[in-house]
């Protein structure tokens, strides 16, 4: 008899998360002069996290009336009704004729699991992903099983900019109702995002070959610090005809990390197949986790469907997007003065919390290694990680590292 308790049969040691690894890391490293440029989670100029004010009044305030019983199944459908018309718009075709709806989730990756678990019992097999995505995506469509996780071609390392015609090479090669999953905004984690023209050019993609358009929104208002600018692609794809599914993560624009606040919002073009949708997802969740937590639910649906709270939290994401971009000016600046060799200009270019760098391996090991400077393989770094007091450290660290190793 074996156990996967007992030796008999041993239980292998899984492949380590990176960012974690690289917390760890950090927090165990006694130097003053660390960054931790890995996780991606919002810091104030003196490195601390920050939670935001208008959380902390409604939080206050709910306090001593909020119960503890169980949401439904779906979750809280004014909340969802809320998310809805925050990614679209109130005054979106779509709601008006009663085409969306949404069932809360356990943030962002909660919704791309229970939409991928979805579409996998509804017959899809092959899913696109662009090169690179966040990393959870891939492993996200493979625990929901897909057979097939594919990569469309985004990130030109080279030119540090968007491979556009490669994207659409590979979309235009995709098999027929094949889900393509597409960053709102902010791509993570490169920073790139499509121009209003490219975006029309993969909608007609989209539309030709029949794909499944799976949206990612995770920074919603905290890209550009615009919410309606941050949700245009989707809103253009929904005024075009396109049904449409979006993963919304509250978790970075509100600050509530830990909280794990998602809406998972479906575009149909016959309302009809709503309630057979529905029941679908009701025995998925109920087969996952059962229902959603209320506690950071209750901050965000009350901020959204209260127009004075509303404007605070409009005021306050604007202050997390403009630190961010004045990081990012700063940093190319401080980089050029230095006289870094190549170009830096990416780093402006590019949008919301990340940034691609294109710094090789060698280079930001030396960074890990000699300077205290945490960041993943890849190159990504996390402008909430660098403030007034470290970004000098960081540019003349980057710059022995591009200069020792060319």
């Amino acid at each position: 008899m074996t156990s996967i308790f007992t030796r008999v049969d041993p239980v292998p040691l899984g492949p380590a998360v990176e960012i974690f690894t690289l917390m760890k890391a950090y927090r165990e490293d006694t130097s003053s002069n660390k960054i931790n440029l890995s996780i991606g989670a919002y810091r104030d100029n003196d490195g601390s996290p920050w939670v935001l004010p208008v959380v902390r009044k409604v939080e206050a305030d709910q306090v001593a009336s909020v119960d503890h019983e169980y949401l439904d199944i779906l979750g809280d459908t004014q909340f969802s009704d809320a998310a809805i018309e925050l990614l679209l718009g109130s005054d979106s075709p779509a709601i008006k004729e009663k085409r969306v709806f949404g069932i809360q989730v356990l943030s962002g990756t909660g919704g791309l699991r229970v939409g991928a678990e979805l579409l996998r019992s509804l017959g899809h097999s092959h899913v696109y992903i662009s090169a690179p995505t966040w990393p959870n995506h891939r492993l996200v469509f493979q625990n929901a099983g897909f057979e097939n996780v594919l990569s469309y071609r985004y990130w030109d390392g080279k030119n540090k900019k968007l491979d556009f015609d490669g994207m659409i090479e590979d979309l235009k090669a995709a098999p027929e109702k094949s889900v393509v999953v597409l960053h709102a905004c902010a791509h993570n984690p490169t920073g790139i995002d499509p121009t209003v023209e490219q975006w029309q050019m993969i909608l007609n993609v989209v539309k030709e070959r029949n794909l499944t358009t799976f949206f990612d929104s995770a920074y919603q208002g905290f890209a550009s610090g615009d919410l309606t600018r941050d949700a245009a692609a989707i809103r253009s794809f929904v005024s075009q005809g396109m049904g449409v599914l979006c993963a919304q993560s509250f978790a970075k624009n509100f600050g509530l990390y830990n909280e794990r606040v998602g809406n998972l919002a479906f575009v149909v073009n016959d309302p009809a197949v709503i309630p057979n949708i529905k029941s679908h997802l009701t025995l998925l969740v109920r087969g996952n986790y059962s229902n959603p937590p209320a506690h950071g639910m209750r901050i965000v649906k009350k901020v959204l469907t209260d127009s004075k709270l509303f404007a605070e939290w409009q005021q306050q994401i604007t202050t997390m997007a403009n630190r961010i971009i004045e990081m990012r000016k700063l940093l190319r600046e401080k980089l050029e003065k230095l006289g870094t060799p190549g170009k830096w200009n990416h780093i402006t270019d590019q949008i919301g919390m990340f940034s691609f760098t294109g710094l090789t391996e060698q280079q930001i090991s030396y960074l890990v290694t000699n300077c205290h400077v945490y960041l993943p393989k890849n190159g990504r770094i996390s402008l909430c990680g660098i403030n007034s007091s470290n970004i000098d450290h960081l540019a003349q660290s980057i710059h022995e590292a591009v200069s020792k190793y060319p």
